[in-house]
């Protein structure tokens, strides 16, 4: 794994990672709040495929400057920051949770840049129509996001507060973390070692304008997503496919928040075949 420090125009720092290679190149977006290294459990299936992971801890995350007020759109600036600065042109996006969001995000801001899209449990946007956007999440998730959607300093009061978020986890979750996937773990616990304004800017990120939309996206999109998922819950998933012209929707029985990621290699296998 090669890491580096990216020196933007503005100040800040990014802090990438890349597992370098000649291999198609696929960003992967980290979920919240997780630091940016590239998903582990899908090495073994992206040397199969010829692929070649790149990654980047968002904003006060890891290594990566704060940038208060941050959206989807101006974190899509940064992936192409990241994928200027080791001369990539062209690559495939990858997110699980928020980072499908972040993904889509890319795909709709660079347009040709972005060949192909895959996303785990994407958020869709806040106050569209035709969704209930927080029908169906539990109580925590209700709690966080509706503090973000009530501003970036609310947010931070309840995080100030003592808040404890729940994650609901089931035999079945607890169980996959005894496996490979139990690298979730070992990217989330570092997640607020830097700080709490990468989890408070995510969540209200999630809430504000992307200011690039969905129905901007060229590139094939593949969106998987389980019926069990009550932290985003397969609605999401569902206007997503019904607003994003190139996007297909796996609706994956039985999968919650966590274990959706055992779907993740097929989505890979797909991406592999739409980049060529």
């Amino acid at each position: 794994m090669i890491e580096r420090d990216l020196h933007l125009a503005d100040g800040r720092i990014l802090h990438s990672y890349d597992t370098g290679g000649d291999g198609f190149p696929v960003m992967w977006n980290h979920g919240t709040p997780n630091v940016g290294a590239p998903p582990e459990p899908l090495f073994a299936a992206a040397d199969r495929l010829g692929l070649r992971w790149v990654s980047f801890d968002r904003p006060g995350y890891g290594g990566s400057t704060v940038r208060r007020g941050r959206t989807v759109a101006s974190v899509a600036g940064d992936a192409a920051a990241v994928a200027d600065s080791l001369e990539i042109d062209q690559f495939a996006v990858a997110g699980y949770s928020g980072g499908g969001t972040f993904a889509l995000g890319t795909a709709a801001a660079l347009g040709a840049r972005v060949r192909a899209v895959v996303t785990l449990a994407a958020i869709a946007p806040y106050g569209v129509d035709g969704l209930g956007w927080f029908d169906g999440m539990l109580p925590s998730s209700i709690a966080a996001l509706s503090s973000a959607a009530a501003g970036a300093d609310v947010r931070e009061a309840l995080h100030n507060s003592g808040f404890d978020y729940d994650a609901g986890f089931t035999a079945d979750d607890l169980a996959m973390f005894d496996g490979p996937w139990g690298w979730l773990g070992k990217v989330a616990g570092p997640g607020l070692d830097a700080g709490p304004y990468g989890q408070i800017d995510d969540d209200a990120s999630y809430t504000r304008p992307w200011d690039c939309g969905v129905e901007a996206i060229t590139a094939p999109v593949l969106l998987l997503h389980g019926t069990a998922d009550r932290i985003i819950p397969a609605d999401h998933g569902r206007w997503l496919a019904a607003h994003c012209p190139t996007a297909t929707l796996r609706v994956c029985e039985g999968a919650s928040h966590f274990t959706i990621v055992e779907h993740a290699e097929p989505g890979l296998d797909w991406l592999a075949e739409v980049v060529g």
